[in-house]
């Protein structure tokens, strides 16, 4: 059996370093082409997140969003034009593995979009490579993002075959996705994150952490696993600039979040939970927030965490892990100390 580590499962120990500020640290990382992220954070193509406000906002901090897909092509086309006219940069698309990924291609990247990201719950199917290779060879030189997978041979096939230049590693670990609950299907994210960032930067791919952040200090452990960029979906849901219905109850402002899989989608987008599946999220409200660049700063590493990480990508650095799991620590310690600058 193959034990694996979470991010409540382990601290990181902080050492001596020669960095003073935080504002000596570049945490900035190459999402390929040219195109640089100062901020590595992206936000998830959920349709209760990341439509056109979401991508200026987050733009405006330095990172930026994935618009969702769960529209026709030319409303997503529409959403990337609107965010990229008023200022959003490195904006990022969703397509499926169904019959109009070509076409929401082309309409996004006409309307301003940076990259495509093929956006599947089981990374694993054979037809998300074939999909990517098709991608990617209608262009050839566009930044293709896809996902989701967990192991180390699956990154591979999707870099080494498929074509893609970055891989989203995470099954399960979002706060409304049941589906470790009703699969059993899934791996512990710092693992996961951990091992396929070692296969990943082995074939000068890049991957993104997706699921099972709930906290600033996850996001730092995260980066410190190796992952080059961190998605972020609860964390940005229910802000002003995220997308979603807004309800009001008792007086008080809520907006509504579900995952992608839950009954609640499935019956906005496809007439109801199929016979041959189950549900596999929920739905959530969540209190109606302020702007989201206050979100943002506090979900920035703090200034210990960001000399970690660098130290963690630049020199050395050790997670300080109960003795519980100290053997299986020692057995992926070498991953963290050797994860490449980036």
């Amino acid at each position: 059996m193959i034990e694996a580590l979470t991010y409540d499962d382990v601290l990181l120990l902080p050492h001596y370093s020669d960095i003073r500020s935080r504002s000596e640290v570049d945490i900035s990382t190459d999402l390929g082409n040219g195109l640089r992220l100062e901020l590595p954070i992206i936000s998830s193509p959920m349709d209760t997140v990341s439509e056109d406000l979401m991508a200026r906002a987050i733009s405006e901090e330095g990172g930026c969003a994935i618009i969702h897909r769960y529209n026709t092509p030319e409303e997503q086309a529409q959403l990337v034009g609107h965010a990229r006219v008023n200022g959003a940069e490195n904006i990022g698309f969703a397509v499926g593995v169904g019959g109009d990924l070509l076409d929401r291609t082309e309409k996004c990247l006409d309307a301003g979009a940076s990259f495509v990201c093929v956006d599947v719950a089981n990374g694993y199917m054979s037809k998300l490579v074939t999909f990517v290779k098709r991608i990617r060879t209608q262009w050839p030189k566009m930044i293709i993002a896809c996902g989701n997978v967990v192991s180390r041979e699956m990154v591979e096939e999707l870099i080494i075959n498929g074509g893609a230049d970055i891989v989203k590693v995470g099954i399960g670990s979002g706060s409304v996705c049941t589906t470790r609950i009703q699969t059993g299907v899934g791996m512990p994210q710092l693992s996961a994150v951990a091992e396929c960032a070692d296969a990943a930067h082995g074939i000068n791919g890049t991957i993104i952490s997706d699921g099972g952040v709930t906290c600033p200090g996850d996001v730092a452990k995260a980066f410190g696993g190796g992952a080059d960029f961190v998605m972020l979906g609860s964390m940005l849901a229910g802000h002003v600039e995220s997308a979603g219905e807004v309800i009001e109850e008792d007086g008080k402002k809520y907006k509504v979040f579900y995952g992608m899989s839950s009954s609640t989608a499935m019956n906005k987008y496809h007439g109801g939970v199929a016979k041959y599946r189950s549900s596999e999220g929920k739905k959530v409200v969540i209190p109606l927030k302020n702007s989201l660049d206050n979100t943002i700063r506090d979900n920035i590493p703090t200034e210990i965490e960001l000399i970690i990480i660098e130290n963690i990508q630049f020199d050395k650095a050790i997670l300080h892990l109960s003795n519980i799991f100290l053997d299986l620590f020692l057995n992926f310690l070498g991953i963290i100390i050797n994860k490449p600058s980036t």
